[in-house]
């Protein structure tokens, strides 16, 4: 740039003209220009791509073909998993309230209606794996934390409350647990690996319904070995399984039932989770022999 400034010379005043050349940093890489705050030619905004790119989208939660009839079946059946929920959630505000005994069956209607949404599903061709996700979620709502809410109230006052509580949260630990790994495990027609938390949960609730009394610490014990039960490797047999015994060997229980229900109960259950034991090492005899 051209600077004029004066001077005196000879008694005179004159003026003189300097060229000066103002140095000027590089404007940054994509800095936009005076004109319009506009970016220079050939750069494109930051975050342009991200804008540009698809936006994501879910998948279809039915598979196959979308009829209004499939619809309504694809409905019912998940009716049913939230049915399982809403029973579950009820049955905590319920024992909350000081009545563990219809706590206790809520969440025996949680057990049925674990059982039913599956069979709609699969009879009525909608069974999806957004279907097996839900039924996981409503099992851990029922049975991994409304049935230990409900032991709890249930057992109160029974035994030091640190107990049960500890005793609780392992039924409320192992469920997820075993939900998890169900969810990832090759499945077995026969033999359930663990005790599952859907009769786990009915054995609590059974318990708390026909009002089996054991002693509080004996109590906690249980409850901390169906816990230990539900996460264990042990090979427990299917109740369909049971069922195809010879109808001979349900005369003694059928008796006893009807004699002295509460001990009766308390025994049956004892001798299936012994079963998970005994079948392991049974199984691991014969591969020993076979070997």
């Amino acid at each position: 740039m051209t600077v004029a400034f004066d001077r005196i010379r000879n008694g005179r005043p004159e003026v003189e003209t300097v060229d000066m050349v103002i140095p000027v940093s590089p404007a940054p890489a994509g800095a936009a220009t005076m004109s319009g705050n506009r970016p220079a030619a050939g750069t494109r905004p930051a975050g342009a791509d991200d804008l540009d790119a698809p936006i994501p989208q879910t998948i279809p939660l039915l598979p196959g073909e979308h009829t209004v009839a499939r619809r309504i079946k694809f409905g019912l059946a998940n009716a049913c998993t939230l049915a399982s929920i809403m029973l579950g959630m009820s049955a905590v505000f319920i024992s909350m309230h000081g009545d563990p005994r219809l706590a206790a069956m809520l969440l025996l209607g949680c057990v049925i209606f674990d059982g039913v949404d599956g069979a709609v599903a699969r009879k009525m061709g909608v069974a999806s794996p957004f279907g097996a996700q839900m039924d996981s979620l409503a099992d851990m709502c029922s049975f991994g934390i409304a049935a230990p809410v409900v032991l709890y109230a249930a057992l109160h006052g029974q035994a030091p409350a640190l107990l049960i509580a500890i005793a609780c949260g392992m039924i409320a630990a192992g469920a997820a647990i075993r939900l998890a790994r169900f969810n990832v495990s090759p499945k077995d027609g026969r033999f359930f690996s663990g005790v599952p938390t859907t009769m786990t949960a009915a054995v609590m609730a059974l318990s708390v319904l026909i009002g089996l009394k054991l002693p509080g610490l004996l109590a906690v014990v249980a409850v901390a070995v169906l816990a230990i039960a539900m996460v264990s490797g042990f090979p427990y047999a299917k109740l369909s399984r049971i069922a195809r015994l010879p109808l001979w060997l349900f005369a003694a229980p059928v008796a006893g039932l009807l004699v002295a229900p509460q001990l009766t109960f308390a025994v049956g259950v004892a001798l299936y989770v012994i079963s998970g034991p005994l079948l392991w090492l049974r199984q691991r005899g014969q591969h020993a022999a076979a070997v």
